[in-house]
């Protein structure tokens, strides 16, 4: 097992009643679970985040915490939170990493993997 490791994985979902298409607006909410999956105590302490769009808009996102928060994370340990962003697309992907410090002052960054944001498919 690695020292220093946070485990990130994201569930999204499309907030139809939020978006407006002919508007060329997507709002898409995504729930984020980092699990401290190291052996060192940690804390996150800022995030960045590339998200794209289908016509390869980037917006960089950077910013201390998560909503607000800086979770202290035990080994084991896990926060969930949920944000979202919007597109101008109907679909698009987001990535990034979070810095994260652990409790000996090693710093650390844990990768967020990528992830697509798009419409629920519909059948016909």
């Amino acid at each position: 097992m690695a020292a220093y490791e946070m485990t990130v994985t994201v569930r999204t979902q499309y907030l139809e009643e939020q978006s407006n298409p002919d508007a060329s607006q997507y709002v898409f909410a995504y729930a984020v679970t980092i699990k401290n999956t190291g052996s060192v105590t940690a804390q996150l302490i800022s995030r960045h985040w590339m998200i794209i769009d289908a016509n390869d808009q980037v917006q960089e996102v950077r910013g201390l915490g998560v909503v607000g928060h800086q979770p202290l994370l035990a080994p084991g340990e896990q926060f969930e939170y949920t944000s979202g962003t919007s597109l101008a697309t109907p679909q698009g992907t987001m990535r990034g990493q979070y810095f994260c410090v652990a409790e000996d002052g090693e710093q650390f960054q844990s990768k967020i993997p990528e992830f697509v944001l798009s419409l629920p498919r519909t059948l016909h």
